[in-house]
């Protein structure tokens, strides 16, 4: 069945995006879904064997890519020579979020999905899965540090764990609410000036 050109599959796509980001994951129909979309439960199943199943062919993509963007900013900030790193702290990891921003505006509804209507499927741990990371690569610099002699007072680990998430929340907000791009960009420079200044005052340096 097809309208207009459409596919089933894409018609399944526009009605599985629309009872998403208006219910959420956990409260979505199947069955709103199979009749918003104009086709049979079976037609349904031949293309997915869940509910999940088809919110991870929605957001896969957009999530895997949101990882990857940063843990590779983070291992290329890993592997810049241990005296280089003090001088490009923020550097890589700023272009990453930039880059991040642009791609997540590109994709908003799907970011919408992931960010405020994944409860219950996994890619509710974007935030969380950031956080781990970022802190794995602080714990890694405040080594480089000490490596450097100029070694971090103890910053204790509550503290890190709520400026890390709170960094990201922050930075999301900007996706959640819809910024116009262009504010978002300079907020966005704002944010990271902030976060680069507190973590080199709280790091002693």
């Amino acid at each position: 069945m097809s309208t207009a050109g459409q596919t089933t599959l894409d018609l399944i796509y526009q009605a599985a995006m629309e009872e998403f980001l208006d219910k959420g994951f956990k409260s979505a129909s199947l069955r709103n879904i199979v009749k918003t979309a104009g086709v049979t439960t079976g037609a349904f199943y031949g293309y997915f064997d869940s509910k999940e199943a088809l919110f991870e062919a929605l957001v896969q993509e957009q999530y895997d890519w949101m990882l990857d963007c940063f843990r590779k900013a983070q291992r290329e900030f890993a592997d810049l020579p241990q005296q280089e790193q003090p001088d490009q702290l923020g550097t890589i990891s700023g272009v990453c979020m930039y880059d991040m921003l642009l791609y997540a505006y590109e994709h908003l509804e799907k970011f919408k999905l992931i960010l405020c209507h994944s409860e219950g499927t996994r890619f509710s741990d974007l935030i969380d899965t950031m956080v781990e990371i970022e802190t794995k690569g602080t714990h890694d610099y405040l080594e480089v540090l000490k490596k450097l002699g100029r070694p971090a007072p103890p910053i204790d680990e509550r503290l890190e764990h709520i400026l890390i998430t709170g960094m990201f929340n922050t930075f999301f907000e900007l996706i959640i609410h819809e910024m116009p791009l262009e504010e978002a960009k300079h907020y966005l420079e704002e944010m990271r000036a902030f976060y680069t200044a507190g973590w080199m005052k709280i790091m002693g340096q």
